[in-house]
C-alpha cells in the first residue's frame, strides 16, 4: 500500500461515516437543529481532497452512507439489496463532492465563497430532486424534510416547497463551513451574512403569509386498528373501534391502508355492513381496500362509503418499490426470496382525484386521498389542492417496520404537505403514527404506535380557491437549482476549453546552411 492509498481510504471511511451524521436529524433522533450544520463534517473531507475526482468518490461515499443509514428499515423488504441500493443512489452526490472541492479547497475567496453558497446547494437539491423520480424510488429523506416540527421554518415550503428548505439548511452548512476555515475578514463577513440570512429567512416568510383562508370547519375521526393476528381481525377492530364514534358530532371518519383485504364491489355482504356503521355514526367512512380484483390483479384502494353503499373510490398511484411490485422483476424478482419484497406487483391507478365527501350538515366537502407512501410525493398533494381539495388524507400501514424510525418519518410528512399547500392534513395508520396538521404543518393531534382506538380533530377547513405559491408555481426551485448547476459547470468547463484551443508555439527556424537538427 503506498502512501497515497494509506491516507485515502481512512478519508473515504470518514466520508461513509459522515453520511449517517444528517440521518439523526429525521425523527427518531429527531435532532432536527442538528441539520443547520449536519453536512459540515462531510464538507470538510470533500474540500480536503488532493484533488477532484478523489473529491467526487468522497461525496459518492457520503450518499452512500447517508442512504445506507436513513433506509436502515428496508432491510426486511428488499435484505442485501439495502448496500447494493446505498452504492447506487450514492453516485448522486458525488458532483457535490466535486463541487465543494472545487469551490472550497484551499483558502476561500470572496468570489469563490458567493459561488459555493449558490452552486453547492443547487447541486444538493438537483441530486435530492433526481432521487425523489418514482421510478428511481421515490423522495424520502429529504434534508428539508427534517424541520418538519417547526412551522417557522416551514414557512419556505409554502413558496418553494420541501425544496427550498433544503436548499436553505445546505446555504446555512456551507457558510458554517466558511467561517470554519477562513481568515479573511471579507470572507468571514459573506459566510456570516448567508448564514444570519439562511436561519432567518423561514420565520420571515412564515410572518410575512396572510392567515389561511378557510371555508368552514370538520371533525374528522382517524381509526387505528392497532397490530392484530390477521386481515379478519383487523377489519373487525376497525368496525368495533368505529362503533364507539356514534355518539361524537364526526363528519369523516378514516381508516388506514389495507384495513380490508375483501373487494368490496363483489362483497355486498360487507358492504352493507359499512353502511349500517356510515349510518350510525351519522358521517362517511374512508376504507382502505387491499384485495384482488374482479380481473384477477391486486390494487390498493381508498373507498368511500355513505348510508347508500360505495360512492367513489380512489386507487394508489405511486407504489412502494419492493414492498408493492419490484421494479424490473425479470431480473430482481430473485429478491422476493431473500425478503420480503412483494411476491406480486399490484396494479397502480392513473390519476390523482378528488372524492366527495359531504359532512353531517350535507356540505360537500373535497378530499384529496392519497395513500401511504404517497404522502412523500410533493407533486400529488399540489395537484389534489389544484383541484379545489379541502382537506388531504392519507391511509397508512407501516407495520412491517413497526419498531424502526420509519413510522415518525413517515407521519412526520404531513406537515410538510400541509404547509406547501396550505391545507390540513390527516393520516390514518393502521398501526401508527395516526396523526393530523394544520393548514401551516402545526400538529393538532398524534396516536403513535404504542396505541390503537381513535382520535377526533376539529380542523379549519381551506378555501378551494385559495393557492400557495408553491401550489401556483410547482417546482420552480429544483428547476433553478439545475440552471445554475449547469452554469457553474460551463464556467468551469471555459477554461479548460480556452486552453486546449490555444495554439502552442511556432516550431523554431533552423538558420540557413545549418545541419538538420539530429533526433
Amino acid at each position: 500500500m503506498n502512501l497515497r492509498t494509506a491516507l485515502t481510504r481512512p478519508a473515504r471511511y470518514g466520508a461513509l461515516a459522515s453520511g449517517a451524521l444528517p440521518v439523526l436529524t429525521f425523527p427518531g433522533a429527531g435532532l432536527a437543529w442538528l441539520a443547520w450544520a449536519a453536512l459540515v463534517p462531510g464538507l470538510l473531507l470533500m474540500r480536503a481532497a488532493a484533488g477532484p475526482r478523489e473529491a467526487a468518490v468522497r461525496g459518492w461515499w457520503f450518499g452512500a452512507g447517508f442512504i445506507l443509514t436513513g433506509m436502515y428499515w428496508l432491510v426486511p423488504s428488499i435484505g442485501p439489496a439495502l448496500p447494493v441500493l446505498a452504492v447506487l443512489f450514492g453516485v448522486l452526490q458525488a458532483p457535490f463532492g466535486l463541487a465543494a472541492w472545487w469551490l472550497l479547497h484551499g483558502e476561500p475567496t470572496p468570489r469563490r465563497t458567493a459561488a459555493a453558497l449558490a452552486v453547492l446547494p443547487a447541486v444538493w437539491v438537483c441530486a435530492e430532486y433526481a432521487r425523489s423520480w418514482h421510478a428511481l424510488g421515490g423522495p424520502w429523506a429529504l434534508l428539508g424534510a427534517t424541520q418538519w416540527e417547526h412551522p417557522a421554518v416551514l414557512g419556505l415550503a409554502s413558496i418553494g416547497g420541501v425544496w427550498l428548505v433544503s436548499w436553505v439548511l445546505v446555504a446555512a452548512n456551507t457558510a458554517l463551513l466558511v467561517l470554519l476555515r477562513a481568515h479573511g475578514l471579507r470572507v468571514r463577513a459573506l459566510a456570516g451574512t448567508a448564514a444570519l440570512a439562511a436561519l432567518l429567512a423561514g420565520p420571515l416568510a412564515f410572518a410575512a403569509q396572510a392567515a389561511p383562508a378557510t371555508s368552514g370547519a370538520a371533525t374528522v375521526a382517524l381509526v387505528q386498528a392497532g397490530p392484530t393476528p390477521d386481515e379478519r381481525a383487523r377489519l373487525e377492530a376497525n368496525v368495533r373501534i368505529t362503533r364507539t364514534l356514534a355518539a361524537r358530532p364526526v363528519d369523516l371518519v378514516v381508516w388506514g391502508e389495507s384495513s380490508t383485504t375483501e373487494d368490496l364491489d363483489r362483497q355486498p355482504d360487507t358492504v352493507a355492513r359499512l353502511a349500517a356503521l356510515s349510518s350510525a355514526t351519522g358521517a362517511q367512512l374512508l376504507v382502505g381496500e387491499d384485495a384482488r380484483k374482479a380481473d384477477g390483479r391486486i390494487s390498493k384502494d381508498a373507498v368511500l362509503v355513505d348510508g347508500s353503499g360505495v360512492l367513489a373510490r380512489y386507487r394508489k398511484i405511486r407504489l412502494v418499490p419492493f414492498g408493492e411490485y419490484i421494479p424490473l422483476r425479470p431480473l430482481l424478482g430473485w429478491i422476493a426470496g431473500v425478503s420480503a419484497a412483494a411476491g406480486e406487483n399490484r396494479v397502480p391507478g392513473s390519476s390523482v382525484h378528488l372524492l366527495p365527501v359531504v359532512d353531517r350538515g350535507g356540505r360537500a366537502l373535497p378530499v384529496g386521498a392519497l395513500i401511504c407512501f404517497e404522502s412523500a410525493f410533493p407533486d400529488m398533494s399540489r395537484t389534489a389542492a389544484r383541484q379545489g381539495a379541502e382537506l388531504i388524507v392519507y391511509q397508512s400501514a407501516t407495520s412491517t417496520f413497526q419498531s424502526t424510525w420509519a413510522p415518525a418519518q413517515h407521519a412526520s410528512l404531513g406537515a410538510l404537505r400541509a404547509a406547501e399547500t396550505g391545507r390540513p392534513v390527516v393520516q390514518a395508520a393502521l398501526t401508527g403514527e395516526s396523526v393530523a396538521y394544520d393548514a401551516q404543518g402545526r400538529r393538532l393531534v398524534r396516536m403513535d404506535t404504542d396505541g390503537s382506538g381513535a382520535v377526533t380533530v376539529r380542523l379549519a377547513l381551506a378555501d378551494p380557491a385559495a393557492r400557495t405559491w408553491y401550489v401556483r408555481l410547482g417546482d420552480w426551485v429544483p428547476l433553478t437549482a439545475l440552471a445554475v448547476v449547469l452554469t457553474a459547470a460551463v464556467c468551469a468547463a471555459a477554461p479548460v476549453l480556452r486552453e486546449r484551443r490555444r495554439p502552442g508555439p511556432p516550431p523554431s527556424a533552423t538558420p540557413a546552411g545549418a545541419p538538420p537538427a539530429r533526433v
